[in-house]
């Protein structure tokens, strides 16, 4: 049975007192986990849009809740050392009890690295960064002392403390390119996420992956699965296409389509897409393939009730 979350995109008008309101309803209304995104401004055009700092933001979330995993989904290396993210991680899970689970992966907005003045390499360099971190992350979390030598990052002869309280930390690599992506998912990490995509072609991704886990010499279900998506939900055709019309204010680049269009333009880019019964269908259609974890990317932040209706219509029926 998948595990059910809500992901928040941080950067499109994300307040404290929002975050707050959303972290304790999460964890009321019974979801597994809450997980924001990492990225310094708003990617829908909106500049004035509120964009709270990542590991920051998590410090509340640690502070706030009781229960729930979190975590950012995902951190780009370009962003920070992975000796300064190690130690802010270990930080953050100690602070929970062992809560937080570390979302990795090689940045992609070219654009937000120019504005801030960030370097931004080509992706095999930043392959290379993300390899790289993940075992600069592992080896100071580890609580022994270590030493490393690579391209991109060097470590000498060091201990990091605090320690996790996790013992390993666990690492989420995000992304789905066949070619080099999945070979660092093989070898490093204890889940693999996805953003959304069809069930057709989520089995394609996960036939990459085993191939490269034959090289590696590792098994496959040794890596759980999860998969990061919109959803779009509603007890009628009248409510989804309200739903329609608020998140193309949300996000504008959506205001291209219909209102009464625009859940069958999601539904066919891999979004959750319909009333609960057609949502619950669409979950174990994702089960079936593999994927053990949901993260239901919440674009409008102000729409708890479509969190409560997930919650219950639709999380009773398939949540492990």
């Amino acid at each position: 049975m998948a595990k059910l979350g809500i992901m928040i995109e941080g950067q499109e008008g994300l307040t404290w007192e929002r975050w707050r309101s959303i972290a304790r309803r999460v964890e009321e209304l019974g979801y597994e986990s809450l997980w924001r995104s990492d990225h310094l401004f708003s990617l829908f055009g909106r500049a004035e849009r509120e964009s709270l700092e990542t590991f920051v933001s998590l410090v509340l979330v640690a502070q706030e809740t009781r229960r729930i995993r979190f975590g950012p989904l995902v951190t780009s290396i370009t962003f920070r050392h992975p000796a300064m993210l190690a130690r802010m991680a270990a930080a953050v899970d100690v602070l929970s009890g062992g809560r937080l689970e570390l979302g990795m992966g090689a940045g992609w907005h070219q654009r937000e690295h120019e504005a801030f003045g960030i370097p931004f390499p080509p992706p095999r360099t930043r392959l290379e960064m993300l390899e790289e971190g993940i075992q600069v992350v592992r080896a100071l979390t580890s609580g022994k002392r270590c030493s490393f030598q690579g391209r991109h990052y060097r470590l000498q002869d060091v201990e990091s403390h605090p320690t996790p309280a996790q013992r390993p930390l666990p690492i989420i690599v995000g992304g789905s390119g066949e070619r080099r992506l999945l070979g660092i998912v093989a070898r490093h990490a204890d889940e693999w996420n996805v953003v959304a995509m069809t069930p057709e072609v989520y089995r394609q991704k996960c036939a990459a992956l085993e191939r490269h886990c034959r090289e590696a010499g590792r098994d496959p279900a040794a890596i759980r699965r999860s998969w990061m998506g919109g959803f779009l939900v509603g007890e009628s055709a009248a409510a989804l296409e309200r739903r329609a019309r608020r998140l193309q204010e949300v996000v504008p680049v959506m205001g291209q389509a219909r209102p009464a269009d625009l859940p069958g333009v999601l539904r066919a880019r891999g979004w959750l897409v319909g009333r609960p019964d057609e949502v619950v269908e669409q979950v174990h259609a994702l089960e079936a393939v593999g994927v053990q974890r949901l993260m239901l990317q919440l674009h409008d932040q102000e729409d708890l009730e479509a969190v409560e209706l997930v919650a219950r219509e639709v999380m009773p029926r398939v949540a492990g």
